[in-house]
C-alpha cells in the first residue's frame, strides 16, 4: 500500500510541477497543465568558476534566480527563466580574448542573469509501458554584460528531445539535443554542441524526494572551441519537500568539466497555482 501511494505521488507531482524541477535542470516532458502557472525562485553559490572569455576566476553568488512556466494548453507551456543579481568574488584575473573589455577594477563584479525564453510541448503521454516524450526549444538572450566579465553578449539557441518514465517510486528523465552557441569574440562564427541530461527522483514519503542528475553540453568540433562554448557538465544531488502547492528544495553540485565550478550549493522554493482558463 505504501509503495502504491508513493508511486502515485511521484506521478501526480511530476505532472503538475514539471517545468525546471528545482534544483534540477533536466527537463521533464510533462507540462504544467492548461491555465496553471509555476513560479520558482532561489539562490546558488558556486566555488572556483572560470570565465575563459573575460579571464576572471572566482566564486559566484546568484540571487534571486527566478522562473515562470505558463501552461498555454494541456500539452504546451511557455518558460521564462533569469535572475536579477550575479556577483563574482574575483580570485584571479588572466589574459583572455575580451579581458580588456572588463570594467570592474576591484575584487568583485556583478551583472544580471541572461534570460532564457523557451517552449515545451508534450508529444506523447506516458503509458503503462511507454515513456512520455516531449520537445523543448529555447533562446538565451544576452542580458549579462561582457563589460562585467560575466556575460558573453551572444544569443544562443537550444533544442532537445525529452523522455520521462515513472517506475514504482522513481521518476527517470532523459534529455538529448543540441545548442547553437555564438562565438563571443567574432560575429561570424558559432559552435554547435550536443546537450544532454539524465535525472532521477526517488520518493521517500508522500512529501519528500531525493533527486540527482548529470546535465551538460559536449563540444564535438575538431580543434579548440571558441572561448565560452567549451564542454560543461554538472552533477547535482538534492532533496525536495512538498506541502500543498508549495515545494522547497536544496542541493549541492559538483563540476565535472575543467572550467566548471569545483563545488556549489543552492536552495529555493516552487509554487504552482491555477491562473486562468484556457478556451
Amino acid at each position: 500500500m505504501t509503495r502504491s501511494l508513493t508511486a502515485a505521488f511521484v506521478l501526480f507531482f511530476a505532472t503538475i510541477v514539471s517545468a525546471q524541477q528545482r534544483p534540477l535542470t533536466t527537463e521533464d516532458p510533462e507540462t504544467i497543465g492548461a491555465g496553471r502557472v509555476l513560479f520558482e525562485t532561489g539562490f546558488d553559490y558556486a566555488v572556483g568558476g572560470e570565465y575563459p572569455v573575460s579571464g576572471l576566476e572566482g566564486d559566484l553568488f546568484r540571487f534571486p534566480l527566478i522562473g515562470f512556466s505558463i501552461g498555454i494548453s494541456s500539452i504546451a507551456e511557455v518558460q521564462i527563466d533569469g535572475g536579477f543579481y550575479n556577483r563574482l568574488s574575483i580570485d584571479e584575473r588572466n589574459v583572455a580574448p575580451l579581458s580588456d573589455m572588463v570594467t570592474a577594477t576591484g575584487d568583485s563584479t556583478s551583472s544580471v542573469e541572461d534570460i532564457v525564453i523557451g517552449t515545451k510541448i508534450r508529444l506523447v503521454p506516458e503509458g503503462n509501458a511507454r515513456p512520455a516524450v516531449g520537445f523543448r526549444f529555447a533562446t538565451k538572450l544576452p542580458n549579462a554584460s561582457n563589460e562585467s566579465g560575466l556575460g558573453l553578449d551572444t544569443t544562443d539557441f537550444f533544442a532537445s528531445i525529452l523522455v520521462g518514465k515513472t517506475v514504482r517510486s522513481i521518476r527517470v528523465v532523459g534529455n538529448g539535443g543540441f545548442a547553437i552557441l555564438g562565438d563571443p569574440t567574432r560575429g561570424d562564427r558559432q559552435n554547435d554542441v550536443l546537450t544532454y541530461g539524465l535525472s532521477l527522483a526517488r520518493a521517500v514519503s508522500d512529501a519528500a524526494e531525493l533527486v540527482g542528475e548529470v546535465n551538460g553540453r559536449q563540444d564535438v568540433r575538431n580543434g579548440n572551441p571558441p572561448p565560452g562554448t567549451e564542454s560543461r557538465s554538472i552533477l547535482r544531488l538534492g532533496a525536495r519537500y512538498t506541502l500543498g502547492g508549495w515545494r522547497g528544495d536544496a542541493g549541492i553540485f559538483f563540476g565535472l568539466a575543467p572550467r566548471d565550478p569545483h563545488i556549489g550549493f543552492g536552495a529555493g522554493f516552487t509554487y504552482v497555482f491555477n491562473a486562468f482558463s484556457v478556451p
